[in-house]
């Protein structure tokens, strides 16, 4: 206890350095080629989600009092520390031609700022002649405008960001008070910001609930102060070793890891619920309170060590997957799984050795008798309905089935928050006035240096951006063809009908000016949408966050269709390999290239990657299984009953999900490798209790399921119960994909302990002759789960030789001993 008691203040003087992750779960491997695609891109081009956007639709902010107080808020936001720059309509640049210098310079439009209303709509109208700003800071139509707040990197995923996002809300929040104007906002460094927020507060509240209410459950089962203060004590040093884990290996706490401290209490209480039911059931039968510690250990631990190691199989098998939030999921989840095996065997035996034996009151659940009512019932049906219990079984197999067909598999950017959050309710603002804003970009590769500025390519890129500005779901595309088309409209002084690509005699003229332009402003505006060398071009987009199907088919079916029509053609090889398409001139061997990427491109790419991977740790997770039931038992028969009951509630899960509209995503996924790991042990306790029962009477199947419904299934429902009323706290939270985990895991339990206490003994009146073969290789026979004579009477021999010796050293000469 001492050594655990040190181990424990090392684990928690780790934790205080465990961190929040404030970047969003990157699901896409790193072998991958779109993703290597998209780290080579944002060294080239720089983040493409560190932007946060501001927005607004009221009139009065046109009105010149209103928009000082815009433009100030324009110039108190570009002094925050971690603000790169502000884009805002008080700040827009206009391009203008410099005649003698021949060269183009920039010139802020309300520079000097205007002192009446007249000159502000005067200057309003100068910003709607700027073709470029269309759509991206100002929607004519509505008369929505936004403010594009971009984030210093450094910021953006360190603990920093919150600082940042404080300081930001603060001073919006201020605009707000001061002008009534309501604001807006979006992009991910807000969704982040809100998300990681959600997820610090979900782990406090979920942890105090998860205690909470074990803590109640186990005291209603064990009527005793310290069979509730001891367990709490085990899982809270559990919980301090978890994030003490998480610190050391470097991991942070996400919506995922986030849930692993309120896990492990749910699944570990159960763990010292059969210790103390253990201890209670002896100590009543012989009231020898050392004794009946010791046997907990001895017959016990063996049982909590294999139902720990199908739990954990159920976490581990996604440390298989090539995904870090998962990996990091499962191996947290793993180790600590096994952790609170070791001390939950240390503590309780321990603790309890020090403390007074359990008085009569609290051995009376070992009785149970409202449970007995109902467990002679399911004994009932089994005996007397089993065709019933098949009929209804197929019936509702059937409509699982159907349920699965039904299901669709849709992810969203920020699907995990609730509808009526705030961020959505701001989402469908941006949608609606501004076509989205969550990140989508388009490189063309034009395979030769300076390739970009040659006319031809600067028209297909022309042509390409025109397609996509009639895309409802995309927002007006940004790239160089639409700064050559400002050159030109401000050589000709802002006609706004010269915003275009110049001819080929226009060309020379135009481009000798833009060659001019050396200052570092626009050299750094035409880096962040043209390469170093000329040869790549960016074209950069907003989207609405319509879901992973419609945005497949807007890239699929819409905007690769477009790319061949514009670079493709007669006399031209064409490759498309995922986000990637080639374009090689057969005459020339000439190749351009085109890569569709972006965060929400990955992120929603990620989503499918992540089913094959679960699809994958499922099926390990299935076969680990089945190799420990086939170590314990040695025996096919009972593994191929024993998956049935357990293969049923995951069945059934997968049919809720159809039938309820929800679709798997990266938080449903989970559930069915994590439940089959933790429903696996009722039946094994079912099993083992059986196996015993059959050798107690003479293999009468008949009897032994009886008795093992009686006897094993008082402590799989309580234990099942305190696993349903642990899991369903989760359907509380805010995350949807969290709620669907924890009403799915806890419905999926619920039916696991009716498949085992009712499917699994219907399953051995019909298949199992009762014949047994002693197998001394299968673990099984090494111990007993419940309580054996022969321990005792092995014993009392032993205690009886003894004696013996004593009174032979005392006998009497003529060597007769007295026996009473």
């Amino acid at each position: 206890m001492l050594v655990l008691a040190v181990l424990t203040a090392f684990m928690a003087y780790h934790a205080r350095n465990v961190e929040m992750s404030y970047d969003f779960a990157n699901v896409v491997s790193p072998n991958d080629p779109d993703m290597q695609y998209f780290t080579r891109f944002k060294e080239t081009f720089g983040e493409d989600g560190n932007v946060l956007v501001v927005g607004m639709q009221d009139n009065s902010i046109y009105k010149l009092q209103k928009f000082k107080q815009l433009q100030q808020l324009t110039q108190d936001l570009s002094q925050v520390e971690g603000v790169k720059s502000v884009i805002a309509l008080p700040n827009l640049v206009q391009v203008v031609k410099d005649t003698e210098a021949r060269k183009f310079i920039t010139r802020n439009i309300f520079e000097p700022f205007p002192t009446s209303q007249p000159e502000l709509d005067s200057l309003l109208q100068v910003v709607s002649n700027q073709n470029f700003y269309e759509g991206q800071i100002i929607n004519p139509k509505t008369g929505a405008t936004l403010l594009a707040i971009t984030v210093e990197p450094a910021y953006l995923n360190s603990v920093r960001r919150v600082e940042v996002m404080d300081n930001i809300s603060g001073l919006t929040e201020q605009f707000t008070k001061d002008t009534k104007v309501q604001l807006h906002y979006a992009g991910l460094p807000y969704v982040r910001a809100v998300m990681t927020t959600k997820v610090a507060s979900e782990m406090k509240l979920f942890l105090v609930l998860a205690l909470l209410v074990t803590a109640v459950t186990l005291f209603i089962f064990f009527r005793s102060f310290f069979a509730v203060f001891i367990p709490m004590l085990v899982i809270s040093v559990v919980v301090v070793w978890v994030l003490g884990i998480i610190s050391l290996f470097g991991f942070k706490i996400s919506l995922l890891t986030g849930l692993i401290p309120s896990i492990i209490v749910v699944i570990g209480i159960p763990n010292t619920t059969y210790l103390l039911a253990r201890y209670h059931f002896d100590y009543r039968r012989h009231g020898n309170k050392i004794l009946a510690l010791s046997r907990v250990i001895s017959k016990i631990g063996l049982v909590n060590l294999v139902n720990n190691t199908t739990t954990a199989i159920g976490f581990i098998v996604f440390t298989f997957t090539h995904i870090a939030i998962l990996y990091e999921f499962g191996m947290v989840a793993g180790i600590n799984i096994f952790v609170t095996f070791f001390i939950s065997m240390i503590l309780v035996p321990a603790a309890f050795s020090y403390l007074p034996p359990p008085t009569e009151r609290q051995l009376r659940h070992l009785d149970a008798k409202p449970l007995n009512k109902l467990l002679e019932f399911f004994d009932f049906i089994v005996h007397r309905k089993r065709p019933l219990v098949y009929f209804f079984l197929a019936v509702i197999l059937g409509l699982s089935f159907w349920g699965i067909y039904k299901v669709k598999t849709v992810s969203y950017m920020v699907d995990d928050l609730p509808e009526e959050s705030s961020v959505n309710a701001d989402l469908a603002f941006f949608e609606q006035h501004f076509n989205g804003v969550m990140p989508l970009e388009i490189i063309v590769d034009t395979g030769i240096k300076q390739g970009v500025m040659r006319l031809p390519n600067l028209r297909k890129l022309a042509e390409l951006e025109d397609f996509l500005h009639t895309q409802p779901i995309l927002s007006a595309p940004i790239s160089v063809a639409g700064l050559v088309k400002t050159a030109t409209q401000a050589f000709y002084e802002g006609d706004p009908n010269s915003y275009r690509l110049p001819d080929n005699t226009e060309r020379n003229f135009i481009f000798s000016y833009l060659a001019r332009q050396n200052d570092e402003a626009n050299q750094k505006l035409l880096r962040a949408f043209v390469d170093s060398t000329g040869q790549r071009a960016r074209i950069s987009l907003k989207v609405a966050d319509v879901g992973s199907r419609q945005l497949d088919t807007l890239i699929n079916k819409r905007i690769k269709p477009q790319l061949r029509e514009i670079y493709g053609g007669e006399g031209v090889t064409e490759t498309d390999e995922g986000n990637t398409m080639r374009f090689i001139r057969d005459d020339s061997g000439a190749e351009t290239t085109v890569n569709l990427t972006g965060t929400t491109l990955l992120f929603i790419k990620g989503n499918q990657y992540l089913i094959n991977n679960l699809r994958s740790s499922l099926l390990l997770a299935f076969v680990l299984v089945t190799l420990i039931i086939a170590l314990l038992f040695k025996s096919f028969r009972v593994v191929a009953i024993s998956l049935i009951p357990n293969m049923i509630p995951l069945v059934i899960a997968g049919g809720l999900m159809g039938l309820f509209n929800i679709p798997l995503k990266p938080s449903t996924a989970l559930i069915f490798s994590i439940a089959l790991g933790i429903a696996i042990d009722d039946s094994i306790h079912f099993l083992a209790k059986y196996r015993t029962e059959l050798l107690a009477n003479g293999f009468n199947v008949s009897k032994a399921i009886t008795n093992s419904l009686i006897e094993a299934g008082t402590s799989m429902i309580y234990t099942s119960l305190i696993l349903f009323f642990g899991f369903v706290i989760f359907a509380f939270s805010e995350f949807g994909g969290t709620k669907a985990l924890g009403i799915l895991m806890s419905v999926s339990l619920l039916i696991a302990l009716f498949t085992n206490l009712i499917i699994l003994p219907t399953l051995l009146m019909s298949f199992d002759s009762g014949k047994y073969i002693h197998e001394p290789d299968a673990l099984i026979e090494g111990y007993e789960e419940y309580y054996d004579e022969d321990s005792d009477a092995e014993l009392d021999l032993a205690q009886l030789r003894l004696k013996l010796d004593q009174e032979e050293d005392n006998k009497p000469e003529n060597g007769k001993v007295q026996r009473v």
